[in-house]
């Protein structure tokens, strides 16, 4: 019977002859291969994020899915580890070092933080976890009989973490790849050096060990979490091949995924397309979350939230440019019913008024600011002016929009949803202000062919 390790080297030779692998067919296993273990990894240790949040968010740095802000966090952060690991593999001569490994821990945990734990005698207790530290405190595991497993002590750990070192480095050459990273995970396991982490460091070292003997990673799925952890009791009770066995197994599934990529055939499995639909669901269910419908309370709001700071800015900067005239007025218009009326108070009483009218769902309203009585000399007392227009569609509101105003203007659309920021209100300020400023000095140079200066 063909063994596990046979079978690895089998598929290896058969990889290889299809190598070099065309670079968009390595850019879909990249992809998957990224996504599975920064999932799967992170599922083993309680990550609730789902396979289509954890695309969203690595991805597409999308954050939607109601977690914890800390599962975001180690998510991206584990994918950063695993991107590590590949550099590292890459820098043929480049040991493995504790310090290395300490490198890991503290990336994959983004900051200290408080966790629930055991004490040595079965108390619950809570302790501030040290990132990329070795552990100060006893740790241990409950297991499903009840009994609490002891992993190393703090005192033991730093001598046994220079032990394993010495173990990689001598048998770094001797081993088979696949034995060498799964006694490698093991005996890192085993010592449990930080207060937590352990699992990822251990899955991310082996696939260290992997990828630099040109291995695809291995992919511990999340769902085969029991059979994992029944391979590691079995090396705990003295069967390691056991161990060694499992790893080459989930190899073997990468290697048949890599070749199947490499041929360009689909690299899908029974699931991807739920997988897909799913991802496509969660899209949909947050973009229908975003969308609201005009109403005059919506638009209100919007008045209340964004455009209230909005007109405020623009009044007072386009208010700066009266010194250069003997009078400044703002007048707003808005459709109603099929007729425009004009309303003269003052203007934010006036903007009050206009935006709350009760049952008027209107679709536009535009403020006109006007300059009278140049003061300068040579030109005139002339006249100018600016218009500042909003419109409302179903599910948008414009500002300047672009079938409706003069093109000079950006035009900014948003959501019932979203909020204007600080920044686009300075923006659209600043820009407003400055094309009124042009406006003015283009009607100087026209009346006098001199420079506005």
């Amino acid at each position: 019977m063909q063994s596990s390790l046979d079978k690895v080297d089998e598929l290896v030779i058969a990889l290889n002859k299809l190598k070099p692998i065309k670079a968009e067919y390595q850019q879909k296993l990249d992809k998957k291969f990224r996504l599975e273990f920064n999932f799967n990894s992170n599922h083993l240790e309680g990550n609730t994020l789902t396979y289509n949040e954890t695309e969203l968010l690595l991805m597409f740095d999308n954050t939607k899915g109601g977690h914890q802000m800390r599962e975001y966090e180690e998510m991206k952060a584990h994918d950063v580890a695993y991107k590590m690991i590949n550099e590292w593999a890459n820098e043929t001569e480049r040991p493995l070092t504790e310090q290395a490994i300490k490198n890991l821990n503290e990336t994959i945990l983004v900051r200290p933080f408080w966790k629930e734990a055991i004490t040595h005698d079965g108390q619950n207790t809570r302790r501030e976890i040290k990132v990329g530290n070795y552990k100060e405190y006893p740790n241990s595991v409950r297991l499903q009989n009840g009994e609490l497993f002891e992993y190393a002590s703090p005192s033991e750990t730093p001598i046994l973490m220079n032990e394993l070192m010495e173990w990689y480095r001598t048998e770094e050459n001797k081993l088979h790849p696949v034995t060498l990273a799964a006694m490698l995970h093991y005996k890192f396991v085993r010592i449990h050096p930080f207060d937590d982490g352990n699992g990822r460091v251990s899955r991310l070292l082996m696939n260290y060990v992997l990828l630099k003997n040109n291995l695809p990673a291995v992919v511990i799925k999340s769902k085969e979490k029991n059979k994992y952890l029944q391979a590691l009791h079995e090396a705990d009770a003295g069967d390691s091949e056991a161990f060694i066995t499992y790893i080459a197994e989930q190899l073997v599934w990468s290697l048949e995924i890599y070749i199947k990529g490499a041929k360009g055939e689909s690299i899908s499995e029974l699931g991807d397309f739920e997988k897909e639909l799913s991802q496509i669901e969660l899209l949909i269910k947050n973009k229908k979350a975003n969308v609201v419908k005009r109403s005059p309370e919506v638009i209100y709001s919007i008045y209340k939230e964004s455009l209230t700071p909005l007109f405020s800015k623009v009044f007072n900067k386009l208010s700066k440019l009266s010194v250069l005239f003997t009078d400044f007025e703002a007048v707003v218009y808005r459709e109603s019913t099929g007729r425009t009326t004009k309303v003269e108070k003052a203007y934010l009483e006036l903007l009050d008024d206009t935006f709350a009218i009760p049952n008027i769902n209107f679709s536009y309203t535009t403020v006109n600011f006007r300059w009278e009585g140049f003061l300068g000399e040579g030109a005139g007392a002339f006249s100018e002016r600016v218009d500042f227009r909003l419109d409302f569609d179903d599910y948008h509101y414009y500002i300047n929009e672009k079938n409706n105003s003069r093109n000079e203007l950006t035009e900014i659309k948003k959501l019932y949803s979203q909020n204007l920021t600080e920044t686009e209100i300075d923006s659209i300020s600043e820009e407003l202000a400055m094309f009124a400023l042009g406006r003015i000095k283009e009607t100087y140079k026209h009346r006098t062919g001199k420079e506005l200066n």
